[in-house]
């Protein structure tokens, strides 16, 4: 995430989502739930963007790249624990499924009427990989973060100054809240996922 207050950005997500943060060089800083890396914010004005595992680095649309190093968070990877990447989503007005689908080697399934789920067989059996939701609200990738316990991040964010854009509700992939560090970077909360994706992963 590249935000203008990075400390105070990652301090914020620390709070709400129990990161350990270690300071970078650069004036970056990096979020880690045990050993496992979370998230990187640092400074600038883009907000999250989304990395998939790729054969060759390359950028993609809307807050997005491919990256070729170890993936550390996705279908193939460990279950995800409070804290980590859990799913992205793409909130598009007018959906490009296409492109991804060329870019990434993806395939797709219309699950609702807005909703659609893109899968993977890049290491044998289909998983879902991400969704792409038709929305008025921009385009651009959302990461879901998992928590235990939703209700008490939600109030966090609140205590910390944060916005709570979206209370907590049910949807196809579980039990989630949309919230907003007070400089920027909004994300997705989904309360105890099963696996990568919440009931996409079964």
């Amino acid at each position: 995430m590249s935000v203008a207050e990075p400390e105070k950005s990652v301090d914020f997500f620390a709070g709400v989502l129990g990161w350990t943060v270690i300071a970078e060089p650069g004036g970056s800083f990096s979020g880690w739930v045990g050993d496992r890396l979370a998230a990187q914010v640092g400074a600038g004005e883009q907000g999250w963007t989304v990395f998939f595992g790729g054969d060759e680095a390359r950028e993609l649309k809307v807050n997005s790249c491919v990256d070729g190093g170890r993936v550390l968070h996705g279908p193939w990877a460990p279950p995800p624990r409070s804290g980590e990447p859990c799913w992205v989503e793409l909130s598009a007005g007018v959906a490009e499924d296409g492109y991804w689908l060329g870019e990434l080697g993806w395939e797709s399934r219309d699950v609702a009427e807005d909703l659609v789920v893109f899968t993977s067989s890049r290491h044998g059996d289909a998983r879902a990989v991400a969704g792409r939701l038709r929305s008025s609200d921009g385009d651009g990738w959302r990461p879901f973060f998992a928590v235990d316990d939703l209700d008490g991040a939600v109030a966090r964010v609140s205590e910390l100054d944060g916005r709570v854009l979206r209370e907590p509700t049910t949807v196809p992939t579980g039990r989630i809240a949309s919230i907003e560090g007070p400089h920027g970077g909004s994300c997705v909360l989904l309360e105890k996922p099963a696996g990568w994706g919440g009931a996409w992963s079964s």
